[in-house]
Formats: C-alpha cells, structure tokens, sequence
C-alpha cells in the first residue's frame, strides 16, 4: 500500500481551502466523482489521507460513472479495473454505475456534463449523501471564468463550496487552491496514471481552446494566474454594468 504523505506547502493550501469554505464536517458521507483522470484521482488519495489525520469522521466513496466509450473500441477494455487498481493500492474502494442512457445522435460535452451531473445528485440523494466532491482545482475555476466570459456572456466560475438542494447537498471542491502543475506532482508521488478518456470529443472542446490562450496569456505575464484568480473574491459591483 502507498503512504507517501502530501507536502506540507501543498497540505497546507488544502487545509485553507477547507477551512475557508467549512467543506468537511463530522459525519460527512462523501460521494468522490471519480473520472478517471489525474484530478480525480488524486483527490481520493488526498481524502484517504485526511480521512485518517482529520479530528472528525466522515466516509468517502469514490463512484466511477461508465460511458461505454470502451465498448466501441476494438481491444479495449473497461476503465473500471484500470482506476480501481491504482486507487486499492491505497486501500480505496471504487464503485462503478453504468451511465445513464443518451442517444448518440444528440451527444454533446454539454448534455454528458449535465446528465453525469444529474446521475449523481440522484445517487447521492437516494443513499444520503451529504457532500459531492469534485477534482477541479485553481486552473479549471480560472478556466472556467473565461469560458463563461467568452461564450456565456456572464462573470462567474465553479466555487469551492455550493449548496444545493435547501442546504441538504453540498459540491466541495478540495483542491480549489492548488495549480494543475501540483496536482501532477502529487500523481507521480501517489503513482496514479490517467486512464485514457475514449470519449471522441474529448479532444475538441471550448475549454481545451480556452486552455490554450490563458497559457499564453501566463507566458507573457506570469504573475497573471495569481492576480486573476485573487480577482475572483475581488468584485467591484460599482463598476459593473
């Protein structure tokens, strides 16, 4: 079994992250989205490990929704035994749901998000969940705050906290402080891999697009990841429209 511990400074900004936003309470049932990305995948680890340090109890369960992208691709096989490998290495179950039914010709990045989405507050309300937890970290939320500017003509990103359902379910987002550039750092020291996403148009998206120019924009500024992100919990609404 893996038991490397997270680095203090990262450690830290998680620790921030939780106790600015109260994520975590005693007796929390966590439902943990697990893609089969880095991201998610490194939030099982981060969990497992607070989970046994933190001075409350609460449960994580890591659910693995299944497209059936494999299933179209001649010798491949489910992701399910490809992330469940890697996570009982750290003595992590993973659970398994088959997604729910989409008609292909109607298929989109939007309309997979939002029936995955669905599926599981379904889930989580049905076995009493208290808590979602989601793998989107500092460069998603920033990524997300340009998507909505560019093609949704609205200031907002995803938050670190939101309550749903008159307060009976909250998304968390642990690693909300923490860049991309950490999140891999700490794959190779949990030693958990990306399981290939077979999804078709995994590789053409809006964000992929939006990805690209925020890189450029860090290339020639770098201190801009910073300020953008801090410009977040910064509005002015008296200079707003």
């Amino acid at each position: 079994m893996v038991r490397k511990k997270i680095p203090p400074a990262m450690n830290r900004k998680i620790g921030q992250a939780m106790h600015d936003y109260h994520m975590l309470e005693d007796g929390d049932r966590v439902l943990v989205a697990v893609s089969g990305g880095v991201d998610s995948m490194v939030l099982c680890c981060i969990l497992r490990q607070w989970q046994k340090k933190a001075p409350i109890r609460f449960e994580i369960v890591p659910l693995h929704i299944d497209h059936g992208f494999w299933r179209r691709k001649s010798g491949e096989s489910s992701p399910h035994k490809k992330i469940f490998d890697q996570l009982q290495r750290h003595g992590i179950d993973l659970r398994t749901e088959n997604e729910w039914s989409i008609q292909e010709k109607e298929r989109s990045c939007y309309l997979c998000a939002r029936n995955r989405r669905s599926q599981l507050f379904d889930l989580a309300r049905r076995e009493n969940f208290t808590k979602i937890a989601l793998g989107h970290h500092k460069d998603d939320l920033l990524e997300t705050f340009m998507l909505n500017i560019l093609y949704s003509g609205n200031v907002s990103t995803m938050i670190p906290r939101q309550q749903l359902f008159n307060e009976t379910l909250s998304l968390i987002r642990p690693m909300a402080y923490l860049e991309k550039q950490e999140i891999y750092q700490l794959a190779r020291q949990f030693d958990v891999h990306p399981v290939k996403n077979l999804c078709p148009l995994s590789d053409n998206t809006r964000r992929e697009k939006v990805r690209d120019l925020l890189h450029n924009i860090y290339s020639d500024e770098p201190g801009a990841k910073n300020s953008m992100f801090a410009a977040l919990s910064n509005i002015r609404k008296d200079y707003l429209l």
